[in-house]
């Protein structure tokens, strides 16, 4: 049984969740938080998600472990037979990852402590997203899918990159970055009534008391030093 290493509050570790539950691969989770000795066994740079297959195999990096599991167990498949148009879903979702979700993550340590970015941080992540909601607006179909006619690794990625742009680049922008993309919001929230998301999201919601005391011990602890 492939074993997924990581925390429900990480969007790049339930992204990777959805894709096992939508190909129906059976998993077991292990609860490791980003850093730890534990996940620095299974992963090189101690990021979540890491997952170890049956044979013992680890691998980290979201985008990886995604390819690998499509590769492995194809029957379920999460991309289009033509290159042309897999190479499109890969573009959606690197696009999204480096515009959207990297600049709008530079925003956490601000919302998780309470306060405000500086203008100088909040406007260099403007200029970031507005580069992405260009693209995206060029790239996005959803016709119903985020690419066309066929439910692909796009959608997941897109969603749960979605999930870090709204709670974090949105509140504190005071910009709502989804509206900015017609027909956008519209399918995140589709997306999200799915029973896997909302699967995904009860495990979020029970994980994310533990996970916040976790980072409080952090920033305790940092304080200290």
């Amino acid at each position: 049984m492939i074993t997924l290493h990581g925390f429900a509050a990480s969007n790049y570790y339930n992204l990777v969740k959805y894709v096992l539950l939508y190909k129906e691969l059976p998993f077991q989770e292990n609860l490791v938080y980003g850093g730890s000795d534990e996940l620095l066994k299974v992963s090189p740079v101690g990021k979540v998600p890491a997952i170890t297959t049956p044979e013992g195999f680890n691998l980290s990096e979201s985008s990886i472990i995604c390819d690998f599991l499509e590769e492995t167990y194809p029957d379920t498949p999460l991309y289009p037979e033509s290159a042309s148009e897999r190479a499109v879903v890969r573009q959606i979702m690197k696009i999204a990852e480096l515009y959207f979700e990297l600049p709008s993550r530079r925003l956490i340590p601000y919302v998780l402590s309470g306060t405000n970015a500086p203008e100088a941080v909040k406007e260099e992540v403007r200029q970031v997203l507005n580069r992405g909601v260009t693209a995206l607006n060029r790239l996005c179909k959803f016709s119903p899918w985020i690419a066309g006619e066929q439910f692909t690794m796009a959608d997941i990625y897109v969603h749960y990159v979605n999930t870090i742009v709204s709670a974090f680049a949105s509140t504190q922008l005071d910009w709502d970055v989804l509206a900015e993309i017609p027909g956008m919001q519209e399918w995140n929230d589709s997306m999200g009534q799915s029973a896997i998301a909302q699967t995904v999201e009860a495990d979020r919601l029970a994980n994310m008391p533990g996970f916040m005391q976790h980072v409080k011990s952090q920033m305790q602890a940092a304080n200290v030093k």
